[in-house]
């Protein structure tokens, strides 16, 4: 027996394939979500330069027990002003708003401002839950694609850029970076995720990534610079390429080591950001998930996973595409073989 067309992908640690099937998949068609009425801060018949921080917002009224037909013409605006949203994304913008707090605050926070769009308690409740469930179910599917991409795409570099102040401000910074790694990754080939955070203390803003930088490919020079490190409280040598430090401020590179399981500390720092601050991921192009290959039963240790629908292989089974025997699995190998997502 023998699987053909098969979607393989590495976990870290083994080689693991999905049969291809076909299957009849009806498309649903969901009815139009009903459309809520919330109260906004934002009002866009404001003129150009009006300083809206020096008026009230509603919440700051309720607590000063103010009406807001005794607030200036300009704030009962801002008061008034109101959006169409389904509560969807009103759940969504909330999510956004009260990521700071624990899940357990956050959850009761929502359903204090959602509640008065819903007839029972109950309703509003079991409605914020779901989403709950959503948003983690939403989460593992993004750790799962990150760690299938970052296993298959080899990384040899986790890097941190950082910008000086007096050469970007903080959205040219975003701008200007993923245009130019963009720009890498068609002229040089250079592959890449990364995740932007933020300094807890200062809130400054960096980016967090992986690259696999072929052979040549590298840009500037890599330079050994001393630091000192606020963790380790310790002086350290740190590696920094000169191009990104001269457009954008400071870069530190570090190598990655599959064999010191490094690759695996790096995917676990990036997780945590994305868990903790909800940005998305960036990818570069030609980042892939799985890659095809035929599967013959020789190479097969066992099934796997939820009814048997996976299938382990071992460490050193035969690649082949479409009936082309390409050699056993290698870096090298993959490279030539089909891929997808």
């Amino acid at each position: 027996m023998w699987y053909g067309e098969s979607k393989v992908y590495f976990d870290g640690s083994h080689y693991i394939a999905i049969p291809h099937t076909t299957r009849f998949v009806k498309k649903k068609i969901k009815p139009p979500e009903e459309l809520i009425t919330v109260e906004s801060s934002e009002d866009d018949t404001l003129e150009e330069n009006t300083d809206v921080s020096s008026f009230a917002t509603p919440t700051e009224c309720n607590e000063n027990n103010q009406n807001v037909e005794n607030l200036p013409e300009k704030t009962q605006k801002i008061a008034k002003n109101t959006i169409k949203l389904t509560k969807k994304e009103y759940f969504e913008q909330l999510y956004c708003e009260f990521l700071n707090l624990s899940k357990k605050e956050r959850m009761s926070k929502i359903v204090e401002m959602m509640l008065p769009y819903f007839e029972k308690l109950e309703y509003c409740e079991n409605f914020v839950k779901a989403n709950f469930e959503r948003k983690q179910r939403n989460l593992i599917c993004r750790r799962v694609r990150m760690s299938r991409k970052a296993y298959l795409a080899r990384f040899n570099y986790f890097v941190t850029f950082t910008y000086d102040g007096n050469l970007h401000t903080e959205s040219t910074f975003r701008k200007k970076l993923i245009q130019t790694l963009a720009n890498f990754a068609v002229r040089k080939n250079w592959k890449y995720l990364g995740v932007w955070e933020r300094a807890p203390e200062t809130n400054r803003l960096h980016f967090h990534g992986l690259f696999n930088i072929p052979n040549g490919a590298m840009v500037g020079e890599i330079i050994e610079k001393k630091d000192y490190s606020y963790e380790k409280h310790d002086r350290i040598i740190t590696l920094q390429n000169t191009y990104f430090n001269e457009r954008f401020g400071r870069s530190d590179f570090k190598e990655i080591d599959e064999h010191e399981n490094k690759l695996s500390n790096a995917l676990t720092y990036l997780m945590k950001y994305i868990e903790k601050s909800g940005e998305k991921i960036v990818y570069s192009k030609k980042l892939y998930q799985y890659f095809i290959s035929d599967i013959l039963e020789n190479d097969i240790v066992s099934t796997i996973g939820q009814e048997e629908k996976k299938v382990l292989l071992f460490d050193d089974f035969e690649c082949i595409d479409e009936g082309v025997l390409m050699g056993k699995v290698s870096p090298e190998v993959i490279e030539q073989m089909r891929k997808c997502n």
